[in-house]
């Protein structure tokens, strides 16, 4: 199987909501790798990396959200392998190009 990493950038109400609680949960469901953590403009980053087939479910689940948020947007690109050994939460960052 294929290991991917993809950056991922959802916009809307996702602070607030539990949105990195409920990404970092579906990632350890799916055995996924990386962090999340909130951006100083109110989008969500994150970083996901494992088998394809159970990163691109994460970012499924990511383009939902949790019950109480309302997702306007997700993006994902792409990025080079990191080896991560678990999925966190990271503090919040200032910007994405950090």
């Amino acid at each position: 199987m294929a290991q991917i990493c993809l950056n991922v950038i959802v916009s809307g109400r996702v602070q607030g909501v539990w949105f990195r609680k409920f990404t970092q949960e579906k990632a350890q469901a799916y055995g996924v790798s990386g962090w999340v953590r909130n951006l100083s403009d109110g989008r969500v980053q994150a970083l996901l990396c494992g088998e394809e087939k159970n990163v691109r479910q994460v970012e499924a689940w990511m383009s939902q959200g949790p019950e109480l948020s309302t997702v306007a947007e997700l993006v994902s690109q792409s990025t080079p392998w990191q080896d991560y050994a678990e999925f966190l939460i990271e503090a919040d960052a200032q910007s994405a190009s950090d």
